[in-house]
């Protein structure tokens, strides 16, 4: 018990499993509509986009967080931009917008004289430096992303599952779109610090994908999606404590483990089932055979 305790008796350890504990649930948020979607590659262009604004808010002694939010705008509006060009599929698009932003942020951070240890940090985040006020901020995200989720809902589902039909009922298409690309970008703005923007991936993807075989709805994705998180969070804290890893990305990397290990309990699961009806069918055909004649 005092191994599983002890790192949390440590009051930034305690800040950062907060910390993990809300980024897990705004992420939980957005990333399911971004599982559903097939988003993934624009989450991840939007995570590295963020690098040019933090970088300058950087060197500028400004608010990283506001530089985060400038980024996250002009990437999403770069992406909306592009998604309505004719000649141009959204995946280039988005590709060009991912290395030319990761390219500039790169060119920003180069600026600075200790060019290595920011960029590592700009990278792979820092759990364990989170205050007391970023909970706060985390506090309000998560307000805004509930928010944002339950009053665009019937638009976001209709969205992701048949585009037409979202626009044959009047929700909308691209408003809904633009919507959940600023949801995106505030999951990913919100995450960043904790794990970083090459690691915030981890978060947003891995835990609603390993819901998925086992829910049933939207909502209940959701919800497994976000405790998912926090387990990682958890777990990734207490074994970073202990091996001494870099905490963000252990985090990550658990969440990653979990979704490996919930697609191989799903197929395992499937197996057994496929397994069971097999052995009953010859029970059947005898009896079915039989009335037959």
């Amino acid at each position: 018990m005092e191994w599983l305790t002890a790192p949390f008796e440590v009051a930034f350890v305690q800040r950062a499993l907060w910390a993990g504990i809300l980024v897990s649930a705004i992420c939980a948020l957005a990333g399911t509509w971004v599982v559903l979607r097939g988003m993934a590659f624009l989450g991840d262009a939007m995570s590295h986009g963020l690098l040019p604004g933090v970088a300058v808010a950087s060197l500028l002694g400004g608010n990283l967080l506001v530089g985060a939010v400038v980024s996250a705008a002009v990437m999403a509006a770069g992406v909306t931009a592009l998604g309505r060009t004719p000649r141009l599929s959204q995946d280039t698009g988005i590709g060009l917008l991912f290395v030319g932003m990761l390219s500039l942020g790169v060119i920003i951070v180069s600026r600075s004289q200790s060019f290595a240890v920011d960029l590592t940090g700009f990278l792979f985040g820092d759990v364990l430096a989170v205050r007391g006020s970023d909970l706060l901020l985390l506090g309000v995200a998560l307000l805004l992303a509930l928010a944002v989720s339950v009053l665009g809902y019937r638009a976001f589902l209709a969205l992701a599952f048949d585009e037409r039909k979202a626009r044959t009922l009047g929700l909308r298409p691209r408003l809904a779109h633009a919507v959940l690309l600023g949801l995106l970008a505030l999951a990913i703005v919100a995450s960043f610090h904790i794990v970083g923007t090459l690691l915030v991936l981890g978060l947003l993807i891995a835990p609603p994908a390993a819901a998925m075989p086992w829910a049933r709805s939207v909502q209940a994705v959701m919800v497994l999606a976000a405790l998912l998180g926090a387990a990682a969070t958890f777990g990734g804290l207490l074994l970073s404590w202990h091996l001494r890893t870099a905490a963000g990305a252990t985090v990550s990397a658990l969440a990653v483990a979990l979704f490996f290990l919930s697609h191989l309990a799903s197929g395992l699961r499937h197996r057994r089932r496929a397994r069971r009806a097999g052995l009953a069918e010859p029970a059947v055909a005898p009896a079915a055979t039989s009335s037959t004649s």
